[in-house]
């Protein structure tokens, strides 16, 4: 169905496709956060929901039983500047498949259901998309500015938030945005370029690297930000860091991965884990990082909170369900 020229609660005019292929829109909000279905959101949810969006206060805000409640709410996130397709529009809501997050439900991407006021349309900021390098946030978070001095802050990024660079000056970039002109970013924040074309494979450590860095960040159910991340959000966001996309899912990751033995893991590879004793369906990844150890980010209770950890795999939390492992590099 052509969806092309869409227009969204008056703000978002989406970028025109093809008759074969939805409209394209980019998300204008630090993080948009992507639901079941249209209305699920809470009171609580409120700072999540809004524009601009502030994911900071959201979790801090949030009960045990709060967070925990998130699970079967949530789909996934994308974060600022990232393109989604327009799939459906009801009322205020807008249905979307979030692109960069592969999964089987969707060849498109992603899908879920986010506020229209956190999405924007915009032909130039596309353009630039295609046409300019990209800037890619490889700090934990990184500040948008107006100066390049960083003196007058609008936005607090993500980790692997993309954007077009259209200028460099000595301590800063400036980069284009989908709703706001060219903005500048901290030059140690950022990475410029596409990894993934042309450059070095990344290796184990590399990843390790990456992973670590986030070590203590509490958990999120459907979270791909550095502001809390779930199990596979957290293992797909490291892959991507570093050049190499794999899907959302941990079951689609286990899947799309070399099958590893246990006896062979090596420092990047995946660890899964499953129901009745490793033999059901996965519902948990980790990545192995050396030593007999890995990193993951494990679910929270309603009455217990476990931000992302390093333990032994021997003694894990669900080290009875190991099912398996798997390798991208």
């Amino acid at each position: 169905m052509l969806v092309a020229l869409l227009a969204l609660s008056g703000v978002l005019t989406a970028t025109p496709s093809s008759a074969a292929e939805p409209a394209t829109a980019y998300v204008d909000v630090a993080v948009a956060t992507a639901w079941v279905s249209p209305g699920l959101d809470r009171p609580v949810d409120a700072p999540a929901v809004a524009n601009p969006a502030d994911i900071r206060k959201w979790t801090a805000d949030m009960t045990l039983a709060q967070r925990a409640a998130l699970v079967g709410r949530l789909e996934t996130q994308a974060l600022y500047g990232t393109p989604v397709r327009i799939l459906e529009r009801r009322g205020d809501w807008v249905h979307v498949a979030v692109t960069g997050q592969p999964t089987p439900r969707d060849p498109l991407g992603y899908p879920g259901w986010v506020p229209a006021r956190q999405l924007t349309g915009s032909a130039g900021f596309a353009a630039l998309r295609r046409s300019r390098p990209v800037a890619t946030v490889t700090s934990a978070s990184a500040w948008l500015s107006t100066d390049p001095a960083g003196r007058h802050r609008e936005m607090e990024l993500s980790s692997d938030t993309r954007l077009p660079v259209l200028a460099r000056s000595g301590s800063a970039v400036l980069v284009a945005t989908p709703d706001r002109g060219g903005r500048w970013l901290p030059t140690r924040d950022v990475r410029v370029g596409d990894i993934s074309a042309g450059a070095p494979r990344p290796t184990g450590a590399d990843l390790v690297r990456t992973a670590t860095m986030f070590a203590g960040l509490h958990y999120l159910w459907a979270g791909t930000s550095s502001f809390g991340f779930d199990c596979s959000g957290f293992t797909h966001t490291v892959y991507d860091l570093n050049g190499i996309t794999i899907p959302r899912d941990s079951d689609a990751q286990k899947a799309g991965g070399r099958p590893v033995d246990r006896s062979d893991l090596r420092p990047g590879d995946l660890i899964f884990y499953a129901h009745d004793h490793g033999a059901g369906s996965i519902h948990h990844v980790g990545m192995y990082i050396g030593d007999g150890y890995e990193i993951d980010a494990p679910a929270n209770s309603a009455t217990e909170e476990s931000p992302l950890e390093i333990v032994k795999v021997d003694e894990h939390r669900y080290a009875d369900e190991y099912a398996g492992a798997a390798r991208y590099l």
